[in-house]
């Protein structure tokens, strides 16, 4: 690492690590920075703040939001997996979920994406329990590399050696970044602990931001640190109570603009440019809560949709409940359905037959056993595109 690349010490300081293979590193200020409130951060924040809202509130509003946060939470663990390399889509997750052979044969980059699903509802339940710590985090960690690439690097625990980031075959002595040393990411943990359990002036969305930069720079483990800090992400939204329900996530906004996401992470320490990453993040909050609030609208009318095209006719109460298990998982088999409906195997095909009559369920293997069905629909609600907001976040905002 150069340290002549880092101009400013708003962020933190330089540092030289002694010995044979002598090397430079990063240790951060402690939290918080001081700020200067633009007239574009606050206009930026503004309309982030106005936008989740909007977004808790269609949570509290809707039916049956937990039938919908399923789709969210899958998007989520394919996006944040696929920043770190893994190549699993969706569709892989959903039908590793359902137990296709061969991807429970394969194994592969689904697993590891399988594995930030289950992180994810582990760290939502716990942090009903437990405060978000350290100690919370070790046991989210353990869960996200448990048995898959990275499994060697100490589940659970931090590190107790040096790492950094870099490309393939990088050094500490020429990589862009190297986090602080051991023996200073013990005390940097600790502030950043006690920074998060401390009352403060600052906006929930400001803090999550700043939180979400330190736990980055801190890089506390061997491997894993990226989806860690963007799971703290939803964590410390519920937690502070800006969402309703775990509905919003940024790693498609910053898979989107995977550069711009480094960079800015960067500028940081590098510059000292606090503002310029808060803008970037809140932008982010903004354009993917009206993302999920028009996503959550789309399934909520489908699934509607499907009601009323299920009761058209004589309807069993199973059935409806195999309806709404779709929009969890839009891939299933019919074992999979028996196993979480409690059904025998004829009425699950009966149902999956009737689902399939009408054009909700499509079957994709071709084959006689070990068959999948699809449904397409709802699939593509999560996955395609959706146009973004006629106003910008920064528009009519002073630069």
């Amino acid at each position: 690492m150069d340290p002549k690349a880092f101009k400013s010490e708003r962020a933190g300081r330089t540092v030289r690590v002694p010995g044979q293979a002598g090397y430079w590193a990063f240790v951060p200020r402690a939290l918080p920075p001081d700020l200067a409130w633009t007239p574009k951060l606050v206009g930026t924040l503004s309309y982030a703040t106005h936008a989740l809202g909007e977004l808790s509130g269609l949570g509290r509003s809707l039916p049956n939001p937990h039938l919908l946060i399923w789709p969210f939470m899958h998007q989520e663990a394919v996006l944040s997996s696929r920043i770190e390399g893994t190549r699993a889509s969706l569709s892989d997750l959903y039908a590793y979920e359902a137990g296709s052979p061969a991807l429970v044969e394969a194994l592969g980059d689904v697993r590891e994406v399988h594995n930030y699903m289950l992180a994810l509802e582990y760290g939502l339940g716990r942090i009903e329990e437990l405060p978000l710590s350290l100690r919370l985090l070790r046991e989210i960690h353990a869960r996200l590399l448990d048995g898959v690439r990275g499994g060697h690097s100490t589940p659970g625990e931090f590190r107790r050696s040096q790492n950094w980031i870099g490309v393939p075959g990088s050094t500490p002595s020429n990589a862009p970044f190297v986090p602080p040393p051991p023996s200073d990411m013990d005390t940097c943990l600790n502030a950043f602990e006690a920074w998060l359990h401390t009352e403060s002036d600052l906006p929930p969305l400001v803090r999550i931001a700043l939180a979400h930069h330190q736990f980055e720079v801190i890089h506390p483990f061997l491997d894993g640190n990226g989806r860690i800090g963007r799971l703290l992400i939803i964590f410390l939204m519920c937690l502070w109570e800006l969402l309703s329900e775990p509905l919003l996530y940024l790693s498609a906004y910053f898979e989107a603009h995977r550069d711009e996401y480094y960079d800015r992470l960067l500028a940081v320490s590098q510059k000292g440019e606090w503002e310029e990453w808060l803008v970037f993040f809140l932008e982010g909050v903004a354009v993917q809560a009206r993302d999920a609030c028009a996503r959550a609208r789309k399934l909520q009318d489908l699934r509607e949709n499907y009601r009323q095209r299920v009761q058209a006719g004589r309807t069993a109460a199973r059935l409806l409940q195999a309806l709404d298990l779709l929009f969890a998982r839009p891939i299933i088999s019919i074992p999979m359905l028996c196993e979480t409906l409690d059904l025998n195997f004829p009425p699950a095909q009966r149902y999956v037959d009737r689902l399939c009559k009408l054009g909700i369920l499509r079957e994709i293997t071709g084959k006689s056993r070990n068959r999948l069905y699809v449904a397409e629909e709802i699939m593509r609600a999560v996955q395609e595109p959706i146009p973004p907001p006629e106003v910008g976040p920064t528009e009519g905002i002073e630069a």
